[in-house]
């Protein structure tokens, strides 16, 4: 690197040899170096230390407090008196390219389609999230274009909805909560199968469907038939018919009732549906992206030595994320739990009463915590014991909740683990007696569900967002009982995340 002049004598013979006094001020001059370069050394380090520790104390939060932000604040809250109607979203939906009766087969005025107006309404989303997957697959798998509706909580035509004391919309449009083709979205380029409509444009190409009720199959079934035994006879039933429209009863069962999905009997389903563009394609809505993508600093805050590098601006470099915005495809370190509240109580005690089982997607075998109804129970009743375990697996407190937790560290799958998001209805006093008890525990970071920021639109999708916080999530504890948490273990499946990061109370 650098080029240090070589001694030669001959070319300095002229010159006068050094005493010995010369000598000594020479060694003590070496010598006095490197000890001058210790103690600067140190004096630097000291002063760096120094600055770091009062950006550490005085100049940032490396973790945010509890209260970021008011419980469930909606960015523009007091510019919307009402809920929101999502007309732009309705209107996107209506503008897909497949909107054109003048499209070759099997779309067009020629294609083949399958509306099924019996779908659950006034139903949580956990429940209308399952069966809407499972209809678009049966279409698939019979070549039609499925013809899908809005989420519904209200049939009589009004645009709101009064739940528990609070107005919400009694329709949202399913482009708003998810993406891909069970709303729309495009198949793979080597896939003919028909994209899927919107229900206006079934009304405008199918003006005379062939109605089918869903008994006509339903009764040539075995009561307890499975999920894949069900579709494979509508598949066939479906492809015997020459009509290009077919609707459903209105008033006929469900084609896949809600006993299929609480019970294991919906498993067998799992391979194809997986496998399929229905699954494999799926993808939440740009709406509930961006609520997590907006709220990634609460759900997962950023490391301690993150947020301080964050701070000094000579050394913001060693800090920047690689994409900015970008949502991972896992969230290392985060521990999620699905912990409800409120009217749940009476449904778990309920559930007790007619020794009911977990839904069938968190029943999969191979996963690390099971259940099986107690013996002892009666038609409509239980012994006091089997109450109190159907309370601990589905509405535990606040003790066998951290109990809970702490267990989970030390589990394999449970390694590296430093936060906590709960997915929650509570109430905030309650969530912040849980969230002080996990932080006596040494938890780095602990949030909820009531602290997300979103907007006007994002708000009534939240359950959405949670899901795909529940998704990508490390490790979660969920309710065996709820189609919320079997519906997020189903696409943890589908991703090929360890089975045992799924677990439950």
């Amino acid at each position: 690197m650098f080029s240090l002049p070589h001694s030669r004598r001959g070319s300095h013979d002229s010159s006068l040899p050094l005493s010995k006094p010369d000598l000594e001020r020479l060694r003590d001059r070496d010598c006095a170096a490197p000890r001058l370069s210790r103690r600067y050394a140190r004096l630097a380090l000291v002063g760096l230390l120094s600055l770091l520790s009062f950006a550490f104390l005085h100049s940032f939060n490396p973790i945010p407090p509890a209260h970021v932000h008011p419980l469930n604040v909606t960015l523009d809250e007091e510019v919307h008196a009402l809920p929101p109607l999502y007309e732009a979203w309705h209107a996107r939906e209506l503008a897909l390219p497949q909107h054109n009766v003048d499209l070759p087969f099997p779309e067009g005025r020629d294609g083949r389609y399958l509306w099924m107006p019996n779908h659950v309404h006034a139903s949580g989303w956990g429940n209308a999230m399952q069966e809407l997957l499972l209809n678009s697959y049966l279409a698939y798998k019979s070549g039609r274009a499925f013809v899908f509706d809005n989420y519904t909580w209200n049939h009589d035509g009004s645009d709101y909805t009064n739940f528990n004391g609070h107005l919400i919309p009694s329709r949202v449009p399913l482009s708003a909560l998810i993406s891909g083709p069970a709303v729309g979205g495009p198949f793979p380029a080597d896939d003919p199968a028909p994209r899927a409509v919107a229900k206006e444009y079934w009304d405008a190409v199918c003006p005379e469907p062939t109605v089918i009720s869903s008994d006509e199959v339903t009764r040539t079934l075995e009561v307890d038939a499975s999920a894949e035994t069900i579709l494979e006879a509508w598949v066939a039933r479906l492809n015997a018919s020459e009509a290009r429209c077919i609707e459903i009863a209105r008033d006929s069962e469900q084609i896949f009732p809600i006993w299929v999905f609480g019970s294991t009997r919906v498993l067998d389903i799992f391979p194809g549906l997986a496998a399929s563009p229905i699954l494999r394609d799926f993808a939440w809505s740009e709406l509930v992206q961006s609520a997590l993508s907006a709220n990634l600093p609460v759900v997962a805050p950023p490391s301690v030595w993150s947020s301080l590098l964050a701070r000094l601006p000579l050394l913001q470099w060693l800090s920047r994320p690689a994409h900015d915005g970008a949502i991972p495809e896992r969230l290392d370190g985060l521990l999620v739990l699905h912990v409800r509240r409120g009217d749940f109580a009476d449904h778990c005690l309920h559930l007790s009463k007619w020794s009911s089982d977990w839904n069938g997607f968190n029943k999969w075998e191979g996963l690390p915590d099971t259940f099986a109804p107690p013996p002892g129970g009666g038609w409509g009743e239980n012994t006091p014991e089997n109450t109190a375990l159907y309370m601990q697996r589905c509405y535990p407190t606040i003790d066998q909740i951290v109990e809970r937790v702490e267990e989970m560290r030390s589990t394999r799958a449970g390694r590296g683990l430093r936060g906590v998001y709960v997915m929650t209805n509570a109430k905030e006093r309650w969530i912040e007696g849980l969230k002080e008890r996990l932080h006596e525990k040494g938890w780095t970071w602990v949030r909820s569900s009531r602290e997300l920021r979103l907007s006007w639109e994002q708000k009534y999708v939240a359950q959405s967002v949670d899901m795909m916080i529940g998704e990508r999530a490390q490790m979660i504890i969920g309710n065996g009982f709820s189609s919320l948490t079997s519906n997020i273990v189903m696409m943890r499946m589908a991703r090929g995340l360890p089975i045992d990061s799924n677990r439950f109370w």
